[in-house]
């Protein structure tokens, strides 16, 4: 073990001092150039005008009503995409079937699909001259330009990121602890309760992270099948633009600083999910092997 460790650590430095600065250097200089500058002019744009126009901004009521809405969808889709997610990556992970790689493959598909053109997808099948347009309108049932269609558009765009941070995770642990909990007489349930996610806890945790953080800034879908209905269908990216266009910059920057907030915290949980997450990982491998006692 310690030949590893010193084999790992003669890895890590053979390159010559002014190299690792140089790179060191390049890495910190684009990440203040694209991160750190434009978080701090958000913030600066959003307190201009001072800490009272800021606030009064953020209690304009369609500014609650975009906050509200995209709290909701979040709230809808990320524990429908917790249960696909889940669902998928077991599948995909623990059983062999005809039709593997095509399911790989739709899970997939947000990815090299563009936002918008998902949001036409859904207008296309649910809007007034689509598909089921006749039908949801004889039944006055709304699903473009409402609620239902923002979620259904989040819901599409979020859909691979549970389940594409579980499925090399769950192939990499195999299916040994559970066929062996289940030969000793588990349920199906059980098994996955006690076996499974224990195993695959940070990683769900990671996943649902993103999801999150991804579900409340999407953008393109949901301008498409929204409308853009002030103070009913608009969710905060939206309502920053509409609030951009109209030349009311401070107002929008205000908003615009929620969700860099929320980038914020996303990316300090994502930290501490990986500190506990490598803790966890040396703490077990620490742990001495126990033997078998001698005969006596």
């Amino acid at each position: 073990m310690a030949a590893i460790d010193v084999t790992r650590r003669q890895i890590t430095t053979t390159e010559t001092p002014w190299v690792r600065r140089t790179l060191i250097g390049i890495a910190l200089l684009f990440l203040a150039l694209f991160l750190a500058l434009p978080l701090a002019a958000v913030f600066t744009e959003a307190l201009r005008k001072g800490l009272d126009a800021y606030l009064e901004a953020l209690k304009e009521p369609d500014a609650w009503a975009a906050i509200r809405l995209t709290l909701i969808t979040a709230a809808i889709a990320v524990p429908l995409n917790l249960v696909f997610g889940v669902c998928a990556a077991w599948c995909i992970a623990k059983y062999e079937f005809r039709g593997k790689a095509f399911l790989t493959t739709l899970v997939d598909l947000p990815f090299s699909v563009s936002p918008v053109v998902a949001g036409l997808i859904y207008v296309l099948v649910f809007g007034a001259n689509g598909w089921f347009g006749p039908w949801l309108a004889e039944h006055n049932v709304k699903i473009i330009f409402a609620i239902p269609g923002i979620v259904l558009a989040t819901v599409f765009v979020t859909f691979p990121f549970i389940a594409r941070e579980l499925i090399p995770l769950m192939q990499a642990q195999g299916n040994e602890e559970e066929q062996a909990a289940i030969v000793l007489g588990a349920t199906g349930w059980q098994t996955f309760w006690h076996v499974t996610l224990p195993n695959i806890k940070w990683g769900l945790l990671y996943g649902v992270i993103l999801c999150n953080a991804r579900a409340m800034g999407e953008f393109g879908a949901v301008s498409v099948v929204s409308g853009h209905i002030r103070g009913q269908t608009n969710t905060m990216p939206l309502h920053v633009e509409i609030l951009y266009n109209e030349y009311q910059s401070v107002a929008a920057f205000a908003v615009a600083s929620l969700l860099a907030l929320l980038a914020l915290v996303t990316l300090a949980i994502k930290s501490w999910v990986e500190w506990r997450h490598e803790r966890e990982r040396k703490a077990a491998a620490d742990l001495p092997l126990e033997r078998p006692a001698a005969a006596t």
